[in-house]
């Protein structure tokens, strides 16, 4: 029995339009006009008419946290509650009252941002969390994921005091010589250590609940960083709930696993057990290797070739030293591995291109799709570099929402001129898709899309660099198109095209026809995935 759906503006891709498509077994089958599509009915078919909706490929977010992401949703939502430090705290004292702690789990939130607080210019301390409470530990993320802050009694808990010595590529804030409850980086391994671990169940729920989200986003494949969300946990733990979600029928969203080591010996053993980029099925498949090279800009941890303009003494820092990013990188390339590397600051870029191009000096390949996570600070020479090394780019339109209050204010004016420069990367031919790096932002396309198309936060602040900006054609293909591309799967899907995998999206409006600064209002009506419908508004 086929699925025929007819009467609709269907973009399939590369500013190319049809009417209508067929779905059979879990696949595109014919593209064309609606009285071609509705031709080829058989008794049996079922046929559906889309109303003049407007119609594209399922959303592919190339880099998020989806493990991380469903965690999230069920701690306190600090990204509503961070006009000041006050309304966080408030937050917190809220969540502990309506979901109390149980068998020693910790009190946990995400998504603070000092820079948005208006009562003080700091970033929490032990002592405004012990305000929430003293008994229980607590610790609560800022929004980027690279800063943490925690209460008196999770340092005891975690057992780290005056003569706690900061980690490589870490820092512990401190007060007087004494912890003051801030965690940088490598740093959180420190407290993440001692937050109890979750049950394998637990695990395939958070997952779940995640992949619905992505759903109703109109989301259908994610580019996700799991293994490091729970530091006891081991990659086969996370690999097994997604294969069992897989035979459930629970697995709505296609996922390419980008798999986080930081020491050479985990990564040997891994791809020694036969976890090698591609292994699996076109639900769930294991991707690059995926390094973190760096911190992030908001939390000055972006390492930055020049100093921070509002902290002189401070260029952030890398979370490896060149030389073991080298033998990572070479070890997985010559194993055949994709790489992906986070790379936010231009000094840290530099330690990823040398990696890089010293390990295909060394074994050369030619399609290995290696790639630059988030890739924002950025020199000329640099862009140039990532060209002709054949790279990819993860990029995160949606990132200028935040980032254009800040980058011209911390960032080498000179620097600034040529950093998120998507859209001269693109016109040298390198393929660079999009995503959200969530839970960092939201997983909401429309308003990635919109920050790609206008270069503008969403409060109107910008154009930053509106020579970068997409058009909207552009911007869509790179939540598509550009994310199978990724994956080694541009063959498979991306597009709305016979034969590709049947995932697609049905939103409210046009975005060809929709103005640029309402982009992010488009809504959401359904999302297939194989044809089936998986979200519905």
């Amino acid at each position: 029995m086929k699925k025929l759906f007819f009467n609709g503006r269907v973009y399939m891709g590369e500013n190319e339009f049809a009417e209508a498509f067929a779905v059979e077994n879990g696949r595109f089958t014919i593209v064309g006009s609606s009285r071609e599509v509705t031709a080829a009915a058989a008794p049996g078919d079922e046929l559906i008419d889309l109303g003049g909706r407007f119609v594209c490929a399922g959303f592919n977010d190339s880099h998020m946290h989806l493990l991380n992401f469903g965690q999230t949703l069920s701690t306190a939502p600090l990204y509503d509650h961070t006009g000041s430090l006050a309304e966080v705290i408030a937050c917190m004292k809220e969540h502990l009252e309506k979901h109390p702690p149980k068998d020693g789990a910790w009190l946990c939130g995400r998504g603070w941002n000092q820079d948005y607080f208006s009562d003080v210019r700091r970033m929490p301390t032990r002592r405004d969390l012990d305000l929430v409470s003293a008994e229980i530990p607590i610790v609560i993320t800022r929004a980027c994921g690279h800063c943490c802050a925690v209460n008196s009694k999770a340092l005891e808990t975690a057992g780290i005091g005056p003569d706690t010595v900061s980690p490589a590529g870490g820092e512990i804030g401190r007060e007087d010589g004494v912890p003051d409850g801030r965690f940088f980086d490598n740093a959180m391994d420190l407290i993440l250590a001692a937050v109890p671990v979750p049950s394998a169940d637990e695990i395939k729920d958070m997952l779940a609940l995640a992949c619905a989200e992505l759903n109703r986003y109109g989301i259908t494949s994610s580019q996700t960083d799991d293994y490091c969300v729970f530091g006891e946990v081991p990659p086969q733990v996370i690999n097994d709930a997604y294969r069992e979600l897989e035979a459930e029928g629970r697995l709505t969203v296609r996922v390419y696993e980008q798999c986080n080591f930081t020491k050479l010996e985990a990564l040997e053993r891994f791809i020694e057990d036969g976890c090698v980029t591609g292994r699996g099925s076109d639900r769930f498949r294991i991707g690059p290797l995926k390094l973190l090279g760096d911190g992030a800009l908001g939390s000055r941890t972006a390492h930055l070739s020049k100093p921070y303009a509002d902290d002189p003494n401070n260029r952030g820092f890398s979370l490896f030293a060149p030389a073991h990013l080298e033998k990572m990188v070479a070890y997985a390339n010559s194993k055949g591995m994709q790489i992906a590397v986070h790379a936010i600051g231009d000094a840290c870029l530099d330690e990823v291109l040398d990696a890089i191009e010293k390990a295909l000096a060394f074994c050369p390949r030619a399609d290995h799709r290696h790639g630059v996570v988030h890739c924002q600070i950025s020199r000329r020479d640099q862009l140039e570099r990532i060209a002709r090394l054949g790279l990819h780019v993860y990029a995160q339109s949606v990132f200028l929402d935040y980032d254009n209050h800040i980058v011209e204010k911390l960032v080498d004016p000179d620097i600034a001129k040529t950093s998120y420069s998507w859209k001269t990367l693109m016109k040298e031919e390198v393929s660079v898709s999009n995503g959200s790096d969530c839970p960092v932002e939201l997983p909401d396309v429309m308003k990635g899309v919109e920050c790609a198309v206008t270069r503008r936060s969403l409060d109107g602040t910008g154009p930053y660099l509106p020579g970068e900006a997409y058009t909207v054609g552009e911007a869509l293909d790179s939540f598509t198109i550009r994310g199978a591309e990724a994956s080694f799967e541009e063959r498979e899907k991306g597009r709305i095209a016979p034969g590709f995998i049947a995932d697609f999206t049905v939103l409210g409006a046009d975005p060809f026809v929709t103005a640029p600064e309402k982009l992010h209002t488009i809504p959401v009506l359904r999302t297939y995935s194989g044809g089936d419908c998986v979200f519905e508004k």
